[in-house]
């Protein structure tokens, strides 16, 4: 039987009016290492499997600062039913806000099919982190079919959309030369801002395996792929840390 579950999030200046966890997504109140709120979500159950329907809702109000991680990394896991999983996540950002959404990385195990669609609003002055982490495979096996679409608005204007497709049911060439070269991590770190429109972001190589892109308006992007998960994140932090 597959599961259909959607946690929620909401923060406010004052705190965290609603933290709904629901099925495999346990949702914990964590102590915060700077200004705001944290959340840290625990999975409660394995999931994905195939044929579960799993989303989150966070939402960060005028004002506010919110920091979402995890405990864990997600596997995707294929499951009696022979579908696809979806896992969706929407990110809502106010006037004056700052959402940080750094969770753990999301490996494909071998057999797995997961669709993943993460959508993200906005408002003009809100601050956006995001970091996105996909394992290809567990250590020694090959990965699962992973698609997944990320959609960035910014004061209701398309700022990003930008859809990778790995694995066996994905187009061909994913493991190409001109895609992943044979690594087996790749990962994304997107950072949103009205400080990059007074002060774009320059194109940089960081190694010979990632690069750093302004986006045509107020932000930058991080695309890195590594041949293990530990160097995947040490690219993405050496990032964060030279803009905090």
């Amino acid at each position: 039987m597959s599961v259909h579950a959607t946690a929620r999030i909401v923060a406010t200046p004052a705190g965290l009016p609603v933290l709904a966890g629901e099925g495999p997504l346990a949702l914990r109140r964590t102590r915060a290492a700077g200004p705001g709120s944290r959340v840290t979500v625990v999975g409660a159950m394995s999931a994905p499997l195939g044929g579960d329907r799993l989303a989150i809702e966070a939402t960060a109000e005028d004002g506010a600062t919110l920091t979402v991680d995890a405990a864990a990394a997600t596997v995707a896991l294929p499951g009696r039913i022979p579908e696809p999983s979806h896992y969706d996540v929407r990110l809502t950002v106010g006037e004056n806000a700052t959402l940080n959404w750094l969770p753990e990385q999301l490996i494909s195990a071998y057999g797995s099919e997961l669709r993943m669609r993460t959508r993200v609003a906005l408002a003009a002055t809100a601050r956006l982190v995001l970091r996105e982490e996909q394992i290809l495979g567990r250590y020694g096996e090959e990965p699962g079919t992973l698609l997944s679409r990320l959609t960035v608005h910014r004061a209701g204007r398309q700022l990003l959309d930008q859809e990778l497709g790995y694995g066996p049911g994905a187009p061909g060439g994913w493991d190409g030369g001109a895609v992943l070269g044979g690594h087996r991590s790749v990962g994304q770190l997107l950072c949103v801002g009205a400080e990059f429109e007074e002060k774009p972001a320059r194109v940089e190589l960081l190694g010979d395996t990632a690069v750093l892109t302004p986006l045509a308006g107020a932000g930058l992007l991080v695309t890195a792929v590594a041949p293990d998960a530990l160097l995947l994140r040490r690219v993405l932090d050496g990032v964060l840390e030279r803009l905090s």
